[in-house]
């Protein structure tokens, strides 16, 4: 399934023209992303690549997202894969509440492809561990993007947004339904 993430209505990107995201639920217990920015690229600030490793604040540069719950549940994850392969996960109990490091998942797998004017990062996420996100229920899917320019100025691209401030844990941002497999 592939989406577009919209600007923040805040938000004027002169790098990027546009971001989409391809998104399948592998199996019954996965998610298959791929990011892909349409631009400038030589004006976003990708940071350098290092080795697979768990980091976190990767939302302060460019970083990709995804939040996922559960139906309606309250409890949610968010999963942050920047450019440089370093990642994070996170557990929330609730809006913003109870967070706890991810610690129960395995790495995901990225590789990135880089042109002057197409970036594209494929994340395949392995949800097997958590048992939050049952295999058998629709999960609902938030899928969003920071983008730095060369410039140090931070934007916000997302599925949806809430009105106000950028905020990618709001419930409107969960605006994608994944069914079960």
């Amino acid at each position: 399934m592939r989406q577009r993430l919209i600007p923040h209505p805040d938000s004027h990107c002169q790098a990027v023209d546009g971001i989409d995201v391809s998104v399948a639920r592998q199996g019954s217990r996965a998610l298959d992303l791929r990011y892909l920015v349409k631009g400038n690229i030589g004006d976003i600030a990708l940071p350098l690549k290092v080795a697979p490793q768990r980091a976190n604040e990767l939302w302060r540069r460019t970083c990709f997202e995804a939040f996922v719950r559960a139906g309606s549940a309250e409890r949610y994850y968010e999963f942050n894969f920047s450019p440089s392969h370093e990642w994070a996960a996170y557990r929330f109990d609730a809006y913003r509440s109870g967070m706890k490091p991810g610690s129960d998942m395995p790495p995901p797998q990225q590789e990135a492809e880089t042109s002057d004017d197409a970036y594209e990062l494929r994340v395949l996420l392995n949800l097997d561990l958590l048992t939050e996100l049952p295999a058998d229920e629709s999960w609902r899917v938030g899928l969003s993007a920071v983008i730095e320019e060369t410039s140090g100025e931070k934007f916000y691209f997302a599925l949806a947004h809430p009105k106000g401030a950028p905020d990618f844990h709001h419930k409107d941002c969960f605006a994608m339904e994944i069914p079960a497999a």
